[in-house]
């Protein structure tokens, strides 16, 4: 097979001045990638540069943030020597006030002349009277104060003091004629009842007091000297029938009896009864000690109901022990002491006007 020839055309020939162009470009290629590479190095640099800084930076942060921690406790610990000073000088400043206060008042007492000091002093033991007489419940400390007072007032004999003399005299007058309850007195009344108790007769189990209400029997006559003995026989009989009927009247006895349930009390509960009555006598004492009259009141009524319900009336100790309460409980009453108003507002009056 014969082989058949192609014609291949032949590669154009570039011009003179595209040649000039490529190696132009070229050249500015190579200056931009050399520009890059320096550029490049330069921020390589710069970024080697920042990153030594940072961490000098950082370094000197942690520097300064010890030196500040050390600093701060410093400052904590300064501040807290301060708050004690500034405590203790306010301390220093309050007693130097308190000082000065009471310098001040003991100037103008020493300015005060005598008479103002005479109506300070008298005022102010006038106050304490009664509050010892609201606790005492005795107007004993106000009469005595007054008394103090007025004799004081006699001794300096000066005409604006007479206003508050009359008035003491007043007062005085007033605490003296006021009745006054002696608590002490009530008290050992009250303990004498009580020691009696044990011994009262109970209406159920009443003593025998026959013997000693009946007249004493008379010893039978010696026979005359030369008498026979029947005739001081029929006197011996006389007087045994006489013994023999007061025994036969003691066996039995009549009594009104008011309320019944008294005789019904056993002897077991007879001990429980007259403790009972101690009890109501000694809350009563306690009651008058504490100046709390209607407690008083009340468990006196109490006591009085039971000695006059359950104990024999007609015994010498029962009367004795019920006019005892009685009596304490006439006398255990609240006495208002008067208050010495009238010498306090001439008191006010005169050292208002001075």
């Amino acid at each position: 097979m014969a082989a058949v020839a192609v014609p291949v055309a032949a590669a154009p020939m570039a011009a003179p001045g595209q040649g000039r162009w490529i190696a132009a470009g070229a050249a500015l290629l190579a200056a931009l990638a050399a520009a890059a590479l320096v550029l490049a190095w330069n921020t390589q640099q710069r970024v080697k540069s920042l990153e030594a800084e940072l961490v000098r930076r950082q370094q000197d942060s942690g520097n300064q943030a010890a030196e500040a921690r050390v600093l701060a406790k410093q400052a904590e610990g300064t501040s807290r020597e301060i708050a004690a000073k500034q405590a203790l000088l306010e301390a220093r400043v309050a007693e130097t006030s308190l000082q000065r206060t009471q310098i001040e008042e003991l100037i103008q007492s020493l300015a005060r002349s005598r008479d103002e000091n005479v109506l300070a002093d008298i005022d102010a033991a006038l106050r304490v009277a009664l509050q010892q007489t609201a606790i005492t419940g005795s107007a004993e400390p106000l009469v005595l104060t007054l008394k103090q007072a007025d004799e004081r007032l006699a001794r300096f004999n000066q005409p604006r003091l007479e206003r508050v003399r009359r008035a003491v005299a007043q007062d005085l007058d007033r605490a003296r004629t006021a009745g006054v309850t002696d608590i002490t007195v009530l008290t050992i009344r009250l303990d004498e009842a009580i020691r009696l108790v044990d011994d009262l007769p109970l209406q159920s189990s009443p003593e025998r007091r026959a013997a000693a209400e009946a007249p004493a029997a008379t010893p039978p006559a010696a026979p005359a000297s030369g008498a026979s003995w029947s005739l001081a026989l029929p006197a011996q009989w006389r007087d045994f029938g006489a013994v023999l009927w007061r025994e036969v009247k003691g066996l039995v006895r009549v009594t009104r009896i008011e309320h019944p349930e008294a005789m019904l009390v056993a002897p077991e509960q007879a001990w429980f009864l007259r403790e009972n009555l101690k009890l109501r006598l000694l809350n009563a004492r306690l009651a008058l000690l504490s100046r709390q009259f209607d407690t008083a009141q009340s468990d006196l009524r109490d006591a009085q109901a039971a000695l006059d319900r359950y104990f024999e009336r007609g015994a010498r100790r029962v009367v004795l022990a019920s006019e005892t309460v009685r009596q304490v409980a006439a006398q255990a009453r609240l006495v208002a002491v008067p208050r010495p108003d009238a010498t306090l507002a001439a008191i006010a009056t005169v050292a208002a006007g001075r």
